[in-house]
C-alpha cells in the first residue's frame, strides 16, 4: 500500500510551512528520521516572540540557525515546546532552553525546564498565535500535538510524518495510536484543516487523505498480522519477513516495534493465544 503522495515530486522541507510556521531542518538524516527532524519556529508576523518546537538534536550548528532565524528582526524565543521526549526531537532543548532564556515545555516532566506541561486541551496564547494541545499518545506515550488555529495546521510530531508511516515505539501502544489518528482526523473535518505540520519528511496538503490513509493502513497491517498467524508463522523474523514484505529490508529490525505493538493490541483483544518466539526455530 502507498502513501496518498508517492509518485509525486515532494516540495522543500526546509522553509517550508504556513503563515506563522517555518521549518528549520536539522542536519540529522537517517533511516528513522528521514530527511533529519523538523524543528518548527511558530509566531505571527508582527509578534515580539517565537515559539520554537522541538528543537532536535543538540547540534550546534542547527541550534545557532534556529536561534538566528527565530532572533531576526529583535525577536525573542519566548517557549520551547515538545512534541514528545524523542532524543532525535528534544536532546537540543536545555541548550537552546538555556542560550534563550526560555521555559521548556513538555509533556513528560523529565524533559521539562519550568513548571509548565502541555495539558491536553490547553491553549497556548503566545507569540501572537493560539496553539491548541491535543493528547495523541500511541508512537509514545506523551505524544502530542499542537493545532497552530489561526493557520489551521496541525504540528504532528512523530503521530504523523511526511512520508511512509511512524513506528509504535516500545513506549507506545496502538489501541492509543488508533484514537490519536480519529482525534486527528474529526479535527480534520470539524475545522478543514489546511495543513499538517510533521516531526520528518515535507509538509502534507490534504489531511484528510493523509489521515485516511494512516487508519487504513494500519487496520490493513493488523489484517496481514491476523493472516500471518493463521498461516502458522510463529517467530518475529517470520511474521515480518511476510507483513513487510513490500518495506526495505534494512528497516525490518524497526518494523519489529510496531510489530510487538500490534502482538500486544491482538492479545488485549483475545485474539492472540499462542506465543510469538524472538528467534525463528533451529530446524528453520
Amino acid at each position: 500500500m502507498t502513501s496518498p503522495d508517492s509518485g509525486r515530486a515532494e516540495p522543500p522541507i526546509d522553509g517550508s510551512g504556513t503563515g506563522r510556521a517555518r521549518c528549520v531542518l536539522a542536519p540529522n538524516p537517517s533511516l528513522m528520521t528521514l530527511d533529519g527532524t523538523n524543528t518548527w519556529l511558530i509566531g505571527a508576523p508582527d509578534a515580539a516572540e517565537v515559539v520554537v518546537v522541538d528543537p532536535g538534536p543538540d547540534d550546534d550548528a542547527h541550534l545557532d540557525r534556529v536561534a538566528g532565524i527565530a532572533g531576526h528582526g529583535g525577536k525573542r524565543i519566548g517557549a520551547i515546546l515538545l512534541t514528545h521526549g524523542h532524543a532525535d526531537h528534544s536532546e537540543g532543548a536545555r541548550a537552546l532552553a538555556e542560550r534563550a532564556g526560555a521555559e521548556v515545555r513538555a509533556v513528560d516532566r523529565a524533559h521539562r525546564l519550568g513548571l509548565e506541561g502541555l495539558p491536553p486541551g490547553a491553549v497556548l496564547a503566545i507569540a501572537g498565535c493560539e496553539i491548541e494541545v491535543i493528547a495523541t499518545p500511541g508512537h509514545s506515550a506523551d505524544s502530542v500535538c499542537l493545532y497552530l488555529r489561526d493557520d489551521r495546521a496541525v504540528l504532528t510530531g512523530d503521530t504523523v510524518l511526511g512520508r511512509g508511516t511512524t513506528v509504535i515505539g516500545s513506549d507506545g501502544d496502538l489501541a492509543d495510536y488508533l484514537g490519536s489518528l480519529g482525534t486527528l482526523r474529526a479535527l480534520a473535518d470539524s475545522v478543514e484543516l489546511a495543513a499538517l505540520l510533521p516531526g520528518h519528511g515535507p509538509l502534507l496538503a490534504d489531511p484528510i487523505a493523509t489521515l485516511d490513509y494512516y487508519i487504513t493502513h494500519r487496520h490493513q497491517r493488523l489484517a496481514e498480522v491476523r493472516a500471518a498467524l493463521a498461516a502458522g508463522d510463529r517467530t518475529m523474523a517470520d511474521i515480518v519477513a511476510r507483513v513487510y514484505a513490500d518495506v526495505d529490508r534494512a528497516l525490518w529490525p524497526f518494523a519489529e516495534f510496531s510489530l510487538r505493538a500490534q502482538l500486544r493490541y491482538l492479545r488485549d483483544r483475545g485474539e492472540l493465544v499462542s506465543d510469538v518466539r524472538e528467534t525463528p526455530r533451529e530446524d528453520q
